[in-house]
């Protein structure tokens, strides 16, 4: 397979990373994201909400979930106050309420942190493709499938490859930023 398809294959799923785990982190808008893959105990095994009922959001700050089973419901709200989203659940029958007050500027910084934690791995993995891919390079130029030139060229193109999932990572930072700051 072509060096440039590969690494931009896996540059593709560092940004499908980044994006997913940004989802799960909480801005000023509620996301079904954000509770879906909260783990709750149900007939011994350890299941996720979106598989135990429906999420909606009710904007501009409120997300409920529709639990199928009510002998759930309990265990399900405590899962997520247990959460890192430091939320309270109310429960009204078969649906958990979960109303998101406004971030404090203390619980802004905390997001802003981990949000940039998450960029900065994401962006140490893009440098390690980075060089895996002029490795190859080097590689493929030692067996002399490659001139120099042309190995010069492959690294030029691998750099601009970097270069533009840096920018999107940067944008994808960026909007989260936003978010949160709202």
């Amino acid at each position: 397979m072509d060096i440039i398809k590969a690494l931009e294959n896996k540059l593709k799923t560092f940004l499908e990373f980044i994006k997913t785990e940004f989802q799960t982190i909480r801005g000023s808008r509620p996301s079904p994201r954000m509770v879906e893959d909260i783990k709750v105990e149900y007939f011994g095994q350890m299941t996720p909400i979106k598989a135990l009922g429906s999420i909606s959001v009710v904007p501009p700050r409120e997300i409920n979930i529709s639990v199928w089973d009510k002998g759930v419901v309990n265990a399900a709200a405590k899962a997520i106050e247990e959460s890192t989203l430091k939320v309270t659940a109310n429960i009204d029958g078969n649906t958990i309420r979960i109303n998101l007050p406004s971030l404090t500027e203390e619980r802004r910084k905390e997001l802003e942190k981990v949000i940039k934690k998450i960029t900065e791995e994401t962006k140490i993995k893009i440098r390690g493709a980075r060089d895996e891919a002029n490795r190859e390079v080097k590689r493929m130029e030692d067996d002399k499938k490659f001139s120099e030139d042309m190995a010069f060229k492959k690294k030029e193109e691998v750099q601009k490859v970097i270069d533009r999932y840096n920018v999107e990572v940067d944008k994808i930072l960026e909007g989260k930023l936003k978010e949160i700051l709202e």
